[in-house]
């Protein structure tokens, strides 16, 4: 058990020293895609369950990679869950919480580094399309933030005059193209279609150069919209038309790097930033079981999909059971390409080995939400939940597939839940009492989080805590 006086950068180096298996591959660095789905739950895949809708083109990416089936997100809420993908750190950190809207005066750090800052300094071109999401001033848009080339929208597409519960709150919907608007979205049926298209050209424009593509849907957040193409064609409604639109997104992707010789020497990454909107009831995806949805740090908020594909070098069939979160990529990709990794402290360590099948040494995770609320920490086959309020269904909720949301319950949680998710995925049965030791060693890997980042459940401030870019 590693004993809790050491700090948590200490023990995120060595969990990162272990287990490094070198890159079997006498090609350059890849082209990388990482796809960002918004709102997807763990269960709305066909190769993890679905079966109301088909996803034939994912389904497809996942034989041909690696497929996790424990793979996490450390914040189940949009910007927060944003910060940390691009970052490799938990955005709690980086002092971003929530959602942020059109009133924010405040965005990610420039002074942090991006993914896309990483890979430029490795010769890469960067472009991003779709859903930013990290601050809509002009110093915080992705063009300050390491893109070459941005096309999409600055926040969440349910952020216009239309929203359900705050009608005329939001200013109209802009669709940007790199710090410009060029248009306003009173409707969104072409909003995939058109990032996919953007897509495309960009990897025609960037075939003979190393490029980075960060593609991050707008969709299936609602409102849902779909193109002509795809209406009415799943068995479920519009959540299934749109997923089955996002997979055909994919299918598009990858022809075209075939079409271009580049399938082989491209990785695609595809996940999501946090489980279902379960309110919005058939609006919504499935956690494929797992407990609560987005908004909550049980399993159906925080695990999602993740495929890691690269032809002849991520095994084909490969199934991963071991516990990996989104802030690993950065440090992952910066390995792939021999990359500097970023000056500042980050959070994730490189899972390479994970994409090849092996395995390597636990390190703890954290679920943290609301302003900085340390609400859960998973090490291994456990999880520890502690005390707070949550957000659940209504037993007597009559959920709708009209786009309309129903409220809310709160529960207040009293006692800590330790979970054995291996035996327990649903989080059902609570196993604090038989497993002391356990708990001991879950709450000292929390203890060592309280010191370094803090946490408002016990009121404590972190010394290892970051600014977010502001203006005044």
């Amino acid at each position: 058990m590693i004993k809790t006086f050491l700090s948590l950068g200490l023990v995120s180096a060595f969990f990162s020293c272990t287990n490094q298996t070198e890159i079997k591959t006498n090609t350059s660095p890849p082209n990388i895609i990482l796809v960002f789905a918004d709102d997807m739950g763990y269960g709305d895949l066909g190769s993890y369950g679905a079966t109301e809708w088909e996803t034939p083109h994912l389904d497809q990416l996942a034989k041909d990679g690696a497929k996790f089936t424990q793979f996490y997100v450390p914040h189940a809420v949009c910007t927060a869950s944003r910060a940390a993908l691009l970052t490799g750190t938990y955005a709690n950190r980086l002092e971003l919480f929530g959602a942020l809207d059109h009133t924010a005066k405040h965005g990610l750090n420039p002074e942090e580094t991006t993914i896309a800052d990483l890979l430029k300094e490795k010769g890469y071109t960067t472009g991003m399309v779709g859903k930013w999401h990290l601050g809509h001033l002009e110093e915080f848009l992705p063009t300050r933030q390491g893109f070459d080339s941005y096309f999409g929208l600055p926040y969440s597409n349910d952020m216009w005059p239309h929203h359900p519960e705050a009608k005329d709150y939001y200013p109209p919907l802009p669709l940007m193209e790199n710090e410009k608007t060029i248009d306003i979205l009173d409707e969104q049926h072409q909003l995939t279609t058109q990032y996919t298209e953007r897509a495309l050209d960009f990897i025609d424009k960037n075939k003979e150069e190393s490029f980075f593509l960060y593609l991050a849907h707008s969709m299936p957040h609602v409102p849902l919209f779909v193109s002509e193409k795809f209406e009415g064609k799943s068995r479920q409604g519009l959540y299934g038309d749109v997923m089955m639109e996002i997979d055909w997104s994919m299918g598009e992707i990858r022809k075209k790097l075939k079409d271009l010789g580049l399938e082989e020497n491209t990785l695609i990454i595809f996940t999501s930033d946090n489980g279902p909107w379960l309110s919005y009831g058939g609006h919504a995806g499935s956690t494929g079981g797992l407990r609560e949805g987005k908004g909550t740090s049980w399993e159906g908020g925080i695990r999602v999909p993740a495929i890691m594909t690269w032809p002849g070098v991520i095994p084909a069939g490969t199934v991963q059971d071991q516990a990996a979160m989104t802030i690993d990529i950065l440090p992952t990709l910066a390995h792939i390409t021999q990359a500097k990794l970023p000056d500042l402290p980050i959070d994730g360590r490189n899972i390479w080995p994970l994409t090849q099948g092996e395995k390597m040494d636990h390190k703890p995770y954290y679920a943290y939400y609301n302003q900085n609320e340390l609400q859960a920490v998973m090490f291994g086959k456990w999880k520890l939940i502690f005390p707070h309020q949550y957000r659940t269904i209504p037993n007597d909720a009559e959920l709708s597939n009209d786009g309309i949301p129903v409220k809310y319950d709160h529960i207040n949680l009293t006692e800590p839940m330790l979970f054995d998710l291996v035996s327990d995925p649903f989080e059902q049965k609570n196993v604090a009492a038989e497993n002391p030791d356990i708990l001991r060693e879950l709450e000292g890997y929390a203890e060592l989080a309280r010191q370094d980042m803090g946490d408002a459940l016990t009121d404590r401030t972190g010394t290892g805590n970051r600014k977010a870019g502001r203006i005044d």
